[in-house]
């Protein structure tokens, strides 16, 4: 049961760090002002519900997208939104302050 909820919220197995040493980008989706309390050296922020009008700012589709948010929750929204926008490779990073112990 424990596997399927963290499918649910897309906490596979992922070696972070070998997907950033490949590009990866890293997408905060927390706010603006949680972005500014701290946040992982190269992210980039965009809030989830800002997310829709601001694919551009991700340029290519097939290039792996991390996120991050500060629990998990907002990331996971985050990645499914990506991903039916066409985005191929997102996956959920969980909190940020995890996520930078990883890579």
């Amino acid at each position: 049961m424990f596997e399927s909820i963290k499918n649910l919220f897309g906490f596979e197995k992922t070696d972070y760090a070998q997907l950033v040493k490949e590009g990866a980008t890293i997408l905060d989706v927390r706010s603006k002002g949680e972005f500014a309390g701290g946040h992982i050296k190269g992210s980039i922020n965009i809030p989830v519900e800002q997310l829709g009008s601001n694919y551009n700012k991700l340029k290519n589709k097939n290039k792996p997208v991390i996120t991050c948010c500060a629990s998990g929750m907002r990331s996971a929204s985050a990645k499914s939104i990506l991903k039916s926008n066409g985005f191929t490779q997102v996956y959920n990073g969980g909190a940020w302050s995890s996520l930078q112990h990883k890579i």
